[in-house]
């Protein structure tokens, strides 16, 4: 099943991010918090421009010339998954 719903990386929602061996601090500056992620999830996040438009199928498309993510049908509902809890954040906003 294809993701038809569209993500945006904003300007304003830039992070900045440091690497501690598998973990990766994300600050957020215009909310002050700072988010605790694992792979995948700064992987999507490098996949996406500021201000582009993508859908989870792009951000696939994108990841998958470096990674192995398995089968397309089940890849493709996880990094909608993520890309979803990325909005909850407000780390990335739906187009």
């Amino acid at each position: 099943m294809e993701a038809t719903e569209h993500y945006r990386l904003e300007a304003r929602d830039a992070t900045r991010a440091c690497v501690l061996d598998d973990l990766v601090l994300l600050y957020h500056p215009r909310s002050g918090q700072t988010h605790m992620v694992i792979s995948p999830v700064p992987e999507i996040l490098d996949q996406m421009r500021v201000g582009e438009c993508v859908s989870a199928a792009e951000v696939h498309d994108r990841l998958a010339h470096s990674f192995d993510l398995g089968p397309r049908e089940t890849a493709l509902p996880q990094i909608a998954a993520h890309l979803d809890a990325l909005v909850a954040l407000g780390l990335v906003r739906p187009a």
